[in-house]
């Protein structure tokens, strides 16, 4: 087999698994425009580092939206698999008890990319930091910027991996996307996912209860719903139990129609349990705490967004602990989201990644426009297709 050029133009997880697998048997170089390579992902490992998720078959793919994109991707190369490539690199990882996969405790974030860069170099590829893509060309040529002065290379096959427009600090800034626009291909505007929701919180709230955690609540819209906590926080809410919400939340916005979210405050007791608690006593609404067990936060946000007269009724204050309306006013700018949508119109790619206009070219990760929640899903699905994208220039090579 004569050996391919092969060129990866970013050093997230995607690139480097897809250079991992096309440098058994090719030449393959890796242009990272930072100084190191998979910057989000020793990101993404702060506070835990989620590697990916216990689910298989159909319950790992209604995970990821647009519906079936990724479908190919992912059972090719499923969480089991992704744990058993991280095993053979000497990467120990265990469930936790949400069904979330980490690496075994003592086993950092840059353990964990040392390991994966270490094989990376036994197997010969080449690692260029500090190259910044600027554009390619119909001969398969593709041009960087190193210290002001411009690179050109040219390779059998080209995979970009340039992240989406979330944590621009670590290099994915999405500003890629005009180079790929001068060449033809439709890029659809970044918005933020799994990031915070702005509220207009009343300044009681404000001033007294941010940074205060909402425990075992239930959150939802007409389409989603989900259990879990929340955190206030000065512009409004975030947390593992807001991300989820924000697919069916950003689409009220873009249909510019009111956007809403509603909080359960009791979701393991019906209204009808609620109201027993009051039969044969007389309910003042300074008793409202104690009879129902909520607490000066939950009684804040509950007040500033019920009328004075359900407020005063019994039967509306339950309603409200139920069923309690949060109007949104936006969501976090994409900057601050842990991922994104938007990026390459999915129309534009093959089944395998590859550009239809430019099918020596792939595209992988972020910059494709697909979403799917927090949870290990986000790398899983950067990983799957690496390995997918690679093992398509193989079949082909």
């Amino acid at each position: 087999m004569e050996r391919k050029q092969i060129i990866i133009v970013g050093g997230g997880p995607a690139g480097m698994m897809a250079a991992e697998i096309l440098s058994l048997t090719h030449n393959v170089s890796i242009f990272e425009k930072e100084k190191n390579l998979g910057q989000k992902f020793l990101l993404a490992g702060k506070g835990g580092f989620n590697l990916t998720n216990h689910l298989q078959g159909d319950n790992l793919y209604e995970k990821y939206s647009p519906e079936g994109f990724l479908n190919k991707a992912l059972s090719e190369f499923d969480t089991r698999a992704l744990r058993q490539w991280f095993s053979a690199i000497g990467v120990a990882t265990y469930v936790g008890s949400s069904g979330r996969v980490f690496p075994e405790k003592g086993i950092t974030p840059i353990d964990v990319l040392n390991a994966i860069k270490a094989k990376l170099l036994k197997q010969g590829v080449q690692i260029y930091t500090q190259h910044e893509f600027v554009g390619f060309d119909n001969n398969r040529c593709i041009t960087f910027i190193k210290q002001g002065q411009e690179i050109k290379h040219k390779a059998d096959y080209i995979l970009f991996g340039l992240g989406g427009a979330s944590w621009p600090v670590t290099g994915s800034n999405g500003a890629w996307r005009s180079k790929f626009e001068e060449m033809g291909i439709t890029v659809n505007p970044f918005q933020s996912s799994n990031c915070g929701i702005n509220i207009h919180w009343s300044e009681s709230i404000r001033q007294y209860h941010v940074g205060k955690p909402i425990k075992n609540i239930r959150l939802f819209t007409t389409d989603f719903e989900i259990k879990g906590e929340a955190m206030i926080c000065d512009y409004g809410i975030e947390g593992n139990a807001v991300y989820p919400l924000v697919p069916s939340i950003r689409n009220m916005l873009n249909a510019n129609i009111p956007a809403f979210f509603y909080i359960d405050f009791k979701p393991s007791i019906s209204i009808e349990q609620l109201l027993q608690k009051t039969v044969g006593k007389t309910i003042m609404t300074k008793d409202y705490g104690q009879v129902f067990n909520l607490g000066t936060l939950e009684l804040a946000i509950i007040k500033a967004y019920t009328t004075k007269e359900n407020h005063l009724s019994l039967r509306g204050f339950i309603h409200s602990i139920k069923n309690l309306a949060i109007p949104v006013v936006s969501l976090r700018p994409v900057e601050e989201a842990i991922s994104s949508i938007g990026g390459i119109d999915t129309k534009e790619v093959n089944d395998d990644f590859s550009l239809k206009k430019y099918p020596w070219i792939y595209t992988v990760g972020e910059m494709l426009d697909w979403d799917a929640p927090t949870g290990g899903f986000l790398l899983q699905a950067c990983f799957s297709m690496g390995n997918y994208a690679a093992n398509s220039i193989l079949k082909k090579t």
